[in-house]
């Protein structure tokens, strides 16, 4: 019985230590997407907005992700804008679909717009270059949340193996 654990043990380690010699390269990538969203109530006619994502790869398939930008809202009798200011983790459910969760910030700069917690949920698609997403953002201190779509470029700032 020794012999066989004793066996089991030192396959294991063995097994482990090839898998391990591939290593994935971790590291930085950078994107900078258009957005556009519509309400789930009337109180917005829709919105715009860009944004800059900073994601930093764990592994082939873990990544966390910092994204801001501005978002104008539009409305009667006045637009409103604010600054997102969010943190995220991403998965990737296999080569390139993506779910996400992300929460931060919403700084109201214009029209009579105070400060907001965000909470987002994610699914996504990203290539080599494209990130296309849909998300549902939830604002705390808003009359409103709204369905939105990103279409990003994206690009890697790891260094070659």
């Amino acid at each position: 019985m020794k012999k066989i654990f004793y066996t089991a043990v030192a396959t294991l380690f063995i097994g482990s230590a090839a898998f391990s010699q591939t290593e994935y390269n971790k590291g930085f990538r950078l994107g900078f997407g258009l957005n556009g969203g519509f309400p789930t109530d009337g109180a917005y006619d829709g919105s715009v907005g860009i944004d800059a994502r900073a994601q930093y790869d764990f592994t082939k398939k873990t990544s966390i992700t910092l994204t801001s930008g501005y978002t104008h809202m539009f409305a009667e009798p006045e637009d409103v804008g604010f600054v997102p200011a969010k943190l995220g983790f991403k998965y990737f459910l296999g080569n390139q679909f993506y779910v996400m969760g992300e929460a931060g910030a919403a700084f109201g700069v214009n029209g009579n717009i105070d400060n907001s917690l965000i909470v987002a949920p994610v699914f996504g698609f990203a290539n080599k270059f494209l990130d296309a997403s849909v998300r549902y953002e939830h604002y705390s201190e808003y009359e409103t949340d709204q369905i939105a779509l990103r279409l990003a470029y994206g690009f890697s700032l790891k260094k070659k193996k």
